[in-house]
């Protein structure tokens, strides 16, 4: 599949017919209508030179030359390509965020994404993770909810060190970042879990091997995301990812995929749409490949705000999509398929002792909010190889599983991790509660999200000890929505408010009532509905106090939250 780009303008005889047909959407710097001249900057510098050609000159000049030395593209554009993003200067207060200039906010260290497709990890992968932490980045180490691990306080100076070591244990940070396919998240359970439909760990590899890293797709329009799960609770967000396959029982065909496109969050989110096809497990990497070759080719370039996969799928909706895909792409038809089943778990995140096909075990346990560092992770890898497990893996939860666990081990595995502060059996604000990089790292946030989502977690146990249902609490330090505000019961969007003083202080606008599998869809926003981060817990525990008051049996959160009156929700 050839790329369509400015040196290798090849689009096929449909790209072609539709350029006359498509004068429309020229402004909108589609490649496959013609308009290969950038229109901003990332365009431009993408033109000038592909993003993964970055790691030679951090090889050979900004790793020896210091951080001084890196062209400007390369260090806020490029670089990404590798997993590398600057993080954010010390000190710089979330007023001054949208107001000062990329190099004002940036400080001399990085921040690093360990790339960890379907979240699998060997004990010794994480082992040498672990090792970088405390060598090389402070210790510090978060379990993203896209299944990577990111480090901090990275110097330019030892990047080269840090891949030679990621590498020797086969892992790597190759577009972990930027416009490109970004980590496949999977199931954490694949091939392992009693009740999986089909395995898609085989569609994970075959991408990895044959797309990443390669520059037929290393110039998109934006970031893109893919999600591949055979699971029946769905555990890979697939409604909110650019592609996901989604495991199915086909009348005729048995065991396969469900294919969704145009999901994502941010400042403007939509849900995935279904194609109505049913895709078999040897198909998935030739239609992803199609997928993303329509996002290449026709995909908006002119404005970043647009250039996202789920605003072409909203100008031509699962149909035309489809066709594109049929006709140009794969040059075949796809069989026409069921839509997947609801899930019937309600949490989703594969916490607790679970049964394995093979008779042993796998056990989840809980992080605060994502935040471990070097020597914890050095700790659980060598936990999990003292009670006979070599694999791990991460979550979409920001959580983590150890697999293979024998019967007679489970018990000293549990007492093991909770020694650690890890719990096997946590409570729903444990369990459910998610945080973002936040200010102290992201050259974006506005507010603090890590700390006050552990101490959150914290209040709430203290105050709702005998709260028991399922519930996710979602914090966002900025409106780009990396932690799933508009999709959990109670989404925290960081932002500057007033107090009662008329001061101006750290806050969160509110979002109630969004949901992922169950009745999907974005949560509530109520007019005026902001609290500042010290009124933060009273605010939660009011409205969690409603809500146990005024529930029916059985109604999940988000239920109750989309009928209730206004004042029960402030």
């Amino acid at each position: 599949m050839a790329a369509h780009t400015p040196e290798n303008p090849q689009p096929s005889a449909g790209a072609a017919q539709t350029r006359r047909k498509a004068g429309r959407h020229r402004g909108e710097g589609q490649w496959a209508v013609g308009h290969f001249t950038p229109l901003n900057g990332n365009e431009q510098f993408k033109k000038d030179d592909d993003g993964l050609n970055v790691r030679t000159r951090i090889e050979t000049i900004y790793s020896k030359a210091g951080f001084d030395s890196i062209d400007p593209n390369d260090l806020r554009g490029r670089m990404r390509w590798w997993g590398l993003y600057t993080q954010r200067r010390p000190g710089i207060d979330g007023g001054k965020t949208a107001i000062l200039e990329p190099e004002e906010l940036d400080d001399k260290y990085f921040m690093l994404r360990v790339r960890i497709d379907g979240g699998r990890l060997t004990t010794a992968q994480l082992r040498v993770i672990g090792e970088i932490s405390q060598e090389y980045a402070r210790g510090t180490a978060d379990i993203t909810d896209r299944q990577n691990i990111q480090l901090h306080w990275i110097r330019i100076e030892d990047v080269p060190a840090i891949w030679e070591k990621l590498e020797s244990v086969g892992l790597s940070t190759t577009e972990a970042c930027g416009d490109c396919p970004r980590v496949i998240i999977g199931s954490p359970v694949a091939g392992i879990a009693a009740d999986e439909i089909i395995d898609g760990t085989p569609a994970v590899d075959e991408i990895h091997e044959r797309y990443i890293g390669s520059k037929e797709f290393s110039n998109l329009p934006r970031k893109f995301k893919t999600a591949i799960s055979g699971s029946p609770v769905q555990d890979v967000v697939h409604e909110i990812n650019d592609v996901a396959f989604v495991g199915v029982v086909h009348p005729e065909h048995g065991p396969g995929f469900d294919l969704w496109v145009g999901g994502g969050l941010s400042t403007n989110p939509k849900l995935a749409q279904r194609l109505g096809t049913w895709v078999p497990l040897d198909e998935v990497a030739d239609v992803w490949a199609g997928v993303v070759g329509i996002f290449r080719d026709y995909g908006y370039r002119r404005l970043r705000t647009r250039a996202r996969l789920k605003f072409l799928m909203a100008d031509w909706g699962p149909e035309k999509f489809r066709q594109v895909l049929e006709d140009e792409y794969l040059e075949r038809k796809l069989i026409d398929g069921p839509a997947p089943e609801e899930p019937a778990q309600k949490w989703r995140d594969h916490i607790g002792v679970h049964r394995q096909q093979d008779g042993r075990y796998y056990v989840g346990f809980a992080p605060r909010v994502g935040r471990v560092d070097g020597a914890t992770l050095t700790k659980i890898a060598e936990l999990a190889a003292a009670h006979g497990s070599d694999r791990l893996r991460t979550t979409v939860e920001q959580k983590m599983i150890i697999l293979d666990v024998t019967e007679d081990q489970v018990e000293p595995l549990v007492a093991g991790l909770e020694a650690l502060d890890f719990q096997v059996k946590p409570s729903p604000f444990r369990r459910g509660t998610m945080a973002c990089t936040g200010i102290e790292f992201c050259k974006l946030a506005i507010v603090e999200t890590k700390g006050r989502g552990s101490s959150l977690i914290d209040e709430l146990e203290r105050r709702l000890p005998e709260f028991d249902e399922p519930l996710t609490i979602n914090l966002n330090g900025c409106p780009n929505a990396c932690a799933r505000i508009q999709v959990a019961d109670i989404g925290l969007k960081g932002q500057l408010v007033l107090d009662d003083d008329g001061n101006q202080v750290e806050g969160y606008q509110v979002h109630l009532g969004g949901a992922l599998g169950l009745e999907a869809g974005f949560g509530r926003k109520v007019r005026g509905l902001k609290v500042t981060a010290d009124e933060l817990p009273d605010y939660v525990e009011r409205v969690l106090r409603n809500f146990q008051e005024q529930r029916t049996d059985g109604e999940r959160f988000a239920q109750w939250a989309a009928r209730a009156e206004e004042g029960a929700l402030k």
